[in-house]
């Protein structure tokens, strides 16, 4: 599929099948950089397909094969994963490096994870503009400090790409989280991942402890990826009769975007776990809940602001702060695209509150991605309640879901260039 746009349609407007989701991206891109520091004592199986583990793990080759004497380029391209963790990880690795990526990731910001890098010992330099990539970063540090102080509430990624270096400094790591931790699951992720592989950790309070050790041998397995199970959730939701099956993700995960469980429950979907995988169904159930937080899911909030405005339901968000400086800015981005529609989302500080007392039902409409993964699989579902739904810059999906449209075909949707 390489059109600027796909018509999507879903005729009969009830969906009943099976899917089988691609492994996680977060957890991928984590075990990516375990095995890679682990000297091949950690292996890892189900790893994601999606474009960013992908470009990811080429990464990683390229460094690995680097030369100390020629300065190596290294393009991730949109991965902002792959960005955030290669920045700690090359430090590690003899060589001179290059780290960049597209337009909109060289206007993301970096500069707290650099500083925090550069008290650990770390020799990096801007290219360009100060706190943004492209980064010129030579590699084989002599680690200074042992303990750093980093902002808690801007991206977790920041906190894991460090904590995955620590095990493998000559010190060990101690981290000082200032303020309120945004995305903890992320960061507890990353902590039991390395404990998976026999890294053992201090979380006590707001301080993160890890000693300098070796890892042991072992077999990381990729959950499914509870991100892109949040998409289905929305389609059982926005339909008229929804059954879908999810096999593999488990009822204790590492996710944080397992939240949409409980969140969707309030929407109209059921889940249990069952022998053959987490079955969604539609159900009839109301909620009066209005309140959201977001603060550990951001990742979800277009999903469920989606869903909340075309099922015409007066609530409130918050913890979207770090929407702003993701892929796009995915608040502006999300108040235009449901406005087309007669959605409001409005900033009230710390709080959005939708309005759905315009919402109409368009014979067609166009969404824009933003070049954003998310906003593609945000917005696709309610080709379950119009009659027609235009989808610009489709392959945005390879990002994190390549399989996407695929998997919508096989579910009834009809898609058309």
């Amino acid at each position: 599929m390489t059109a600027e746009s796909i018509v999507v349609k879903h005729p009969s407007k009830n969906i009943k099948g099976t899917v089988q989701l691609t492994g996680s991206k977060s957890e991928s891109n984590r075990a990516l950089i375990i095995q890679a520091l682990s000297k091949g004592l950690v292996k890892v199986e189900n790893l994601s397909e999606a474009a960013d583990t992908v470009t990811l793990n080429a990464a990683l080759t390229l460094a690995s094969n680097a030369s100390s004497s020629n300065e190596t380029l290294i393009d991730i391209g949109p991965a902002g994963t792959a960005m955030r963790f290669l920045t700690s990880y090359l430090n590690l690795i003899k060589g001179n490096f290059i780290l960049t990526g597209t337009e909109r990731m060289q206007l993301r910001p970096i500069g707290i994870l650099v500083d925090a890098l550069k008290d650990l010992g770390a020799d990096i330099h801007y290219q360009k503009k100060s706190g943004f990539p492209p980064l010129k970063i030579e590699g084989g540090m002599i680690q200074g400090k042992e303990k750093i102080s980093i902002q808690g509430n801007v991206s977790s990624q920041y906190i894991s790409s460090l904590l995955l270096i620590a095990a493998n400094l000559k010190k060990g790591l101690t981290i000082d989280i200032q303020g309120e931790l945004t995305s903890r699951p992320y960061v507890t992720m990353t902590l039991e991942m390395l404990k998976e592989c026999g890294i053992d950790y201090s979380f006590t309070e707001n301080q993160i402890h890890i000693a300098k050790q070796d890892y042991q041998e072992t077999t990381i397995y990729v959950e499914p990826d509870w991100s892109a199970a949040s998409y289905w959730y929305a389609i059982v939701a926005l339909s008229e009769n929804g059954h879908i099956i999810l096999p593999g993700l488990k009822e204790h995960s590492l996710q944080g975007d397992m939240a949409i469980v409980e969140i969707m429950s309030h929407f109209g979907v059921s889940s249990s776990f069952e022998q053959d995988g987490l079955h969604l169904r539609k159900t009839t159930l109301d909620s009066e809940k209005t309140y959201f937080d977001f603060k550990e899911c951001p990742d979800l909030a277009q999903t469920v602001v989606v869903v909340a405005a075309a099922l015409k339901k007066d609530v409130t968000f918050t913890g979207l702060e770090t929407l702003k400086i993701k892929e796009t800015d995915r608040i502006l981005a999300l108040q235009t695209e449901i406005a087309k529609f007669g959605a409001q989302l409005e900033e009230d500080q710390q709080d959005y509150h939708l309005k759905t007392s315009a919402v109409f039902t368009p014979e067609t409409v166009t969404f824009g991605t933003y070049e954003d993964h998310r906003m593609a699989m945000a917005f696709a579902p309610l080709a379950m309640v119009f009659p027609e739904v235009i989808i610009e810059e489709p392959m945005v999906v390879e990002k994190s879901y390549p399989e996407f449209w695929k998997h919508l075909k096989a579910q009834g949707f009809e898609i058309n260039d």
